[in-house]
């Protein structure tokens, strides 16, 4: 069995078409979405709905620490569009259309933080099967799917009206991980909550990881644990027992899909 794994697609609906060629089965393990493009700012759904400048500074802010001058600057700009988030949630589907129309192989997907999961009953087709706290059998082997990203504990959810990312706070997760049951690899969005894997070189700072998820692989020793949403982690793949954590990459800028076999 040849299954190829894509995580952080963030719009590259191109090399998406490609990801599936060869494979039994196409893994996708969220971020679909181009939300805010970092490498060019006029691009991606901010970019066309605030302008490239404004993006720009609000990528200094993300580069930076949580201060509430970078809060501030956030939310002005969501307060902009006074609560009217027609041209937001239309370039979503303009992006969903043709991302999951670029899923031609066998998929399997869970969505990511920047993604809309309540919206991906409407585009996947009947080759994409989505899945999020379930599992299924896969090639013989028994694959589990938890989506999206953490919330640190104590935060409030901030509803700006717009646009509301795919986020649970680690209490949730514990529900989804273990509706999973035994598995042989378990894909998720985050990674578990090893340091390696969680910070990002580039970004300087760690992201949340799951905590969660790395007690279910001690305790459940699954083959493989795969996953993405760390864009430049400090290493990409990390043996916890007998289980090998996989980054699987950043495929926006790759657009090459880790290879699993078995």
């Amino acid at each position: 069995m040849r299954v190829h794994v894509v995580s952080d697609v963030h719009g590259n609906a191109e090399a998406l078409a490609r990801a599936g060629e060869g494979a039994d089965a196409l893994f996708v393990l969220g971020d679909l979405l181009n939300f805010v493009d970092y490498h060019d700012h006029a691009g991606g759904i901010m970019g066309a709905v605030f302008g490239p400048d404004k993006v720009a500074r609000y990528a200094e802010f993300r580069r930076g620490q949580r201060t509430r001058e970078a809060v501030a600057y956030v939310r002005s700009l969501w307060a902009g569009l006074n609560g009217d988030g027609t041209v937001v949630r239309q370039a979503v589907r303009d992006q969903y259309e043709r991302l999951f129309a670029a899923m031609t192989a066998p998929t399997y997907a869970t969505p990511g933080n920047v993604d809309d999961p309540t919206l991906w009953p409407e585009f996947a087709g009947a080759g994409v099967h989505v899945l999020d706290g379930q599992s299924t059998e896969i090639g013989g082997l028994r694959v589990g799917f938890v989506g999206g990203a953490l919330l640190p504990d104590g935060v409030r959810r901030k509803d700006n009206g717009v646009w509301h990312p795919y986020l649970r706070f680690e209490s949730e997760f514990v529900a989804a991980v273990a509706a999973l049951g035994k598995v042989d690899v378990v894909c998720t969005h985050v990674p578990p909550a090893v340091p390696d894997l969680t910070y990002d070189v580039v970004a300087r700072r760690a992201e949340l990881g799951s905590t969660t998820l790395l007690t279910m692989i001690r305790d459940t020793v699954p083959r493989w644990s795969l996953f993405g949403h760390v864009h430049q982690p400090l290493a990409r793949r990390v043996r916890v027992g007998r289980t090998e954590c996989v980054n699987v990459g950043h495929f926006q800028r790759s657009g090459t899909p880790y290879v699993l076999r078995f």
